[in-house]
């Protein structure tokens, strides 16, 4: 009996692994892409996931969903946020600007209606598809 069940357990092991394998080949390339960029290039997630009040690390489940920001230049300049957005799927913005809208600002550094975003927000000027691979890892996101 006993060998029954570690044969039993070991084909569950087995299939599960196979089966986390395969889901990790099946992941989508663009949002690969687009995660990369978004978290080791731009390091977005320094702007827009809170942060711990003890330690200072990021939360985790808040991930790029607006903070508050904890830096003030000393003369800052006009339109200086003190709070960043909410950049997931689930955000106002993706219902204001859609996923044509986050690409162009991420190409031209201007929302849909032709403004720049205020600062600290940094004007990015991506290629299309860096700007589609990060829009569609944003809208991975809920």
């Amino acid at each position: 009996m006993f060998s029954m069940v570690r044969k039993s357990a070991l084909l569950l092991t087995a299939a599960l692994g196979a089966a986390a394998l395969f889901a990790a080949d099946e992941a989508d390339p663009k949002v690969e892409r687009g995660k990369y960029l978004v978290n080791e290039v731009a390091k977005c997630q320094d702007c827009h996931t809170p942060r711990m009040m003890d330690t200072s690390d990021l939360i985790k489940s808040a991930w790029l969903k607006g903070a508050a920001l904890d830096f003030t230049p000393v003369n800052a300049p006009p339109n200086w946020r003190s709070k960043s957005p909410d950049i997931t799927s689930s955000s106002p913005i993706w219902s204001r600007w859609g996923e044509d809208g986050m690409v162009k600002f991420l190409e031209t550094g201007k929302n849909p209606r032709g403004h720049a975003a205020d600062p600290p927000m940094p004007a990015y000027n991506l290629s299309h598809d860096d700007a589609v691979a990060v829009v569609a890892y944003l809208k991975s996101l809920k």
